[in-house]
């Protein structure tokens, strides 16, 4: 049994197997093999795990964001929030992050995030003369935050996974993630004294005006979702709904920007991905059941006693762990493949499973620009144009950023917990 659910996996996966078959066969070998356990079990656990209101909730924010992404709201914001920083030295550089971090709290995907904003911002970055090595790494990195920042759809799955209040979570994301944003515009803003790059404008109140003016609807979203799960209007699906029905009636009568072939063309995009994601938490979720049925969980929680390892070091073990995971799986697998295993164990050890849930998000967000296999590296590569040498060689002193942010929000969950007691009152 533990060689079929340990080694035959990763034997699958080196072999270029797509996760949803390496799970699937994990679990039936398992189940033939070693088990009395009746086949249509599989059949149960699999469309069970998939009845789930809170699954709602991914495809209304796919849908959302492939609307807001198919229209002008990136170069809204973009053009709003390039007003607010024009005095600030490294601007453009620090628009791409706002803009980043604010498209997050629309779409909640990252992959979405470097294509959208990195289409509007390469252009101006290289027209300002900075370095294509440099705006290739920000573009790549900064769409992570899009997974930190609620509302997050790795957050609905943890959440599902590990029993935990999708508010909650998302309330705790907020302050890491604005953190993890404010560390990358510090350097951005240094890099640009150091490299003498002058894109800093005179500052106009007046264009800063216009320009919010022109974004208000871009920037009535992410008001219309955190506020009505936090007001207690709505619930984290119901808000997604919501969501979907602000992000159409916008594009479609305020911009009018796509026409009803557009917005069908975005649904049809939207079914394809969510069909991609629930494949995967189907099989993810009968591995975790094969593996608590068998007892993994209990077994490995009573094993770290026993060994009395202090809570730091498992958190800085779980912190490698993750982060070697999330070079090679997207963060859905990741959450879905691990969170049966590692939230008994940091539990037991007296960790905050919300707390753990935004350490988790962050070495996940990491992952989806590490190489070799993030994710945001080759949509950079195949959205921008950009050579993967390039891009490998920028995004190294952004890795860094990232892993000191880490850090900070790893060993001191007071970011994390603070963050969740101011929204959630």
């Amino acid at each position: 049994m533990i060689w079929t659910l340990g080694v035959l996996p990763l034997g699958l996966l080196l072999l270029g197997f797509p996760i949803f078959i390496v799970l699937l066969a994990s679990v039936s070998f398992a189940l033939v093999l070693f088990s009395n356990v009746p086949l249509p079990v599989l059949h149960q656990t699999m469309f069970g795990a998939l009845d789930s209101v809170a699954l709602l909730a991914i495809p209304f924010f796919i849908y959302a964001g492939e609307l807001m992404g198919s229209s002008s709201v990136a170069r809204r914001l973009v053009d709003f929030v390039g007003a607010g920083v024009a005095r600030v030295p490294g601007s453009l550089a620090v628009t791409t992050v706002g803009t980043a971090t604010i498209f997050g709290a629309i779409s909640g995907s990252s992959a979405a995030a470097v294509a959208t904003i990195g289409k509007v911002m390469l252009p101006a970055l290289r027209k300002a003369r900075y370095p294509d090595q440099f705006s290739a790494g920000l573009i790549t990195a900064v769409g992570a935050i899009d997974i930190i920042i609620p509302p997050s759809i790795p957050m609905i799955m943890y959440g599902i996974a590990a029993s935990e209040s999708v508010p909650r979570l998302y309330a705790a994301g907020v302050l890491p993630g604005l953190l993890i944003a404010g560390m990358l515009a510090l350097y951005v803003v240094w890099f640009a004294k150091l490299n003498s790059i002058g894109d800093s404008n005179a500052f106009d109140w007046r264009d800063l005006f216009v320009k919010m003016r022109e974004a208000a609807w871009a920037l009535g979203a992410p008001v219309v979702i955190l506020g009505g799960i936090y007001g207690g209007i709505f619930s984290p699906t119901e808000s997604a709904a919501v969501a979907c029905v602000y992000a159409a009636l916008v594009t479609r009568f305020v911009y009018r920007e796509l026409s009803w072939k557009q917005i069908l063309q975005a649904a049809s995009r939207t079914a394809f991905f969510t069909a991609q994601v629930l494949i995967i938490v189907a099989c993810a979720s009968v591995f975790a059941w094969l593996l608590t049925v068998n007892q993994v969980p209990v077994t490995l929680v009573t094993w770290i006693k026993e060994m009395q390892v202090p809570t730091w070091g498992l958190l800085l073990a779980c912190n490698v762990l993750l982060l070697v995971v999330g070079c090679f799986l997207d963060p859905l697998s990741a959450i879905l493949l691990l969170s049966p295993l590692l939230v008994p164990l940091v539990t037991a050890a007296g960790v905050d499973s919300v707390h753990f849930g935004i350490v988790v998000m962050v070495n996940l967000a990491i992952g989806l620009f590490h190489p070799p296999f993030g994710i945001n590296i080759f949509v950079a590569q195949s959205a921008l144009g950009l050579d993967l040498k390039v891009i490998y060689r920028g995004i190294v002193p952004f890795l860094f950023i990232y892993l000191g942010a880490l850090g900070l929000i790893t060993y001191i969950p007071q970011i994390s917990l603070f963050s969740m007691k101011l929204f959630m009152y």
